[in-house]
């Protein structure tokens, strides 16, 4: 029979019995080199589990520094270097084996019994928890809203074909965007994003404006309770008034909420603040408005059934007195990056001192793992308090 080649090293193996007082003597793979493909990764054990059942993804485009995404968490990956040696020893079965026996042989055989180093890694891959990077997202969403032009126009093929262009699908944002997939579907919610026909598209808001309207005037025809809105009987009415059904039911998820099941109907309530936002901003669209026209108009549009007030518009508008007037103007939080430092900055080129009152509804959502808003104002504000019964101003760090 032919003798089988026996491994030159016991591989890493040999090490993993080691007691903190033994030792084992080591020696250069044949293989030993840079291997810019080996890389160590230090993980926090939470995480072992994912990563051992390849259910993390690594994300980011060329120009971007890469961020590993597991279901609901995204972590940055930054390499830390160490001043010790780290030797790298790869399993008995990656090791090369004794080709010519008189290698396995005697004392020269039991010499090579060892650890075999195939790498010394210079440092390690460390992993963050960090703030999904959302703000490309709406850019790119952005791109090609879906208009009313466009729903007349489906039948049109080539018109289709070519807006396909800049159209994104799931897996297309999950390649663009820096989130894990449970922030990804977040940030979509919150920016209004609807999938039609497989791509994930944000409806033009003349043409949201549109479908609303239509919403409110059948609802007085049809004498519908905006608190109790049969799900089937508004679709089918917007249906038949040509809204695509599928812009129907968003009408609905935008600006309502589904409250009850009742005989398998959907029953929904339109929410307040959010219609009452919507139509505010339409009013603002133009620019600035003195405060007691921009209100008369502003409650003409609210349907009766509706208690609103001024304060629904925090974090949507700002005000500011020119002479004896008060006017007020879009400045609404969903148009700010997410990260702080880029947050902060276009804050105080609004405005150079900020009450808190004021301030407050443009920072409530930052959210910096590791990082309070106590924290992120110490760190980008200073606080100043006239007199201690007033209101502390932030001013720019």
């Amino acid at each position: 029979m032919m003798e089988q080649p026996q491994p030159c090293c016991k591989g890493a193996q040999v090490m993993l019995n080691l007691q903190p007082t033994s030792s084992v003597s080591i020696q250069y793979h044949p293989l030993f080199g840079s291997h810019d493909d080996l890389i160590l990764l230090e993980l926090d054990e939470k995480l072992l589990p994912d990563v051992l059942y390849q259910r993390v993804t690594l994300r980011g485009q060329t120009d971007e520094d890469a961020v590993l995404c597991t279901k609901s968490k995204t972590y940055s990956v930054k390499f830390v270097g160490t001043s010790n040696s780290v030797l790298l020893v790869p399993p008995a079965d990656y090791s090369t084996s004794c080709k010519n026996s008189r290698d396995c042989d005697g004392e020269d055989y039991e010499q090579q019994i060892g650890a075999s180093v195939i790498k010394v890694a210079p440092g390690n891959m460390e992993l963050v928890e960090v703030a999904p990077r959302l703000d490309k997202l709406k850019s790119i969403l952005s791109e090609n809203l879906y208009s009313s032009d466009e729903a007349l126009e489906k039948a049109d093929l080539d018109s289709m074909e070519r807006s396909k262009r800049r159209l994104y699908t799931w897996d297309d944002l999950t390649n663009k965007v820096q989130a894990s997939d449970d922030e990804l579907r977040t940030g979509l919610q919150a920016r209004s994003a609807v999938e039609i026909d497989g791509y994930w598209r944000i409806v033009d808001e003349k043409y949201m404006d549109l479908i609303l309207r239509m919403l409110f005037h059948n609802s007085v025809l049809n004498d519908w309770s905006l608190d109790s809105l049969i799900e089937d009987k508004v679709v089918s009415v917007l249906e038949s008034d040509g809204f695509p059904r599928k812009l129907a039911y968003h009408c609905l998820y935008v600006y309502g909420g589904r409250v009850e099941e009742a005989m398998d109907r959907g029953v929904w309530k339109m929410d307040a603040r959010r219609v009452c936002v919507h139509f505010a901003r339409g009013i603002l669209r133009e620019g600035k408005r003195k405060m007691e026209s921009f209100m008369e108009e502003w409650m003409r549009m609210i349907p009766e059934e509706m208690q609103v007030s001024f304060d629904m518009l925090e974090g949507e508008v700002l005000t500011e007195k020119l002479g004896v007037e008060t006017w007020v103007r879009v400045f609404s939080v969903s148009s700010l990056p997410s990260t702080p430092a880029e947050r902060f900055s276009i804050l105080f080129k609004e405005r150079p001192k900020w009450e808190w009152k004021d301030l407050e509804p443009y920072i409530r959502d930052l959210n910096v793992p590791g990082l309070s808003s106590e924290a992120l104002l110490l760190k980008y504000t200073r606080r100043t308090q006239p007199k201690v019964d007033a209101e502390p101003v932030f001013t720019a760090r």
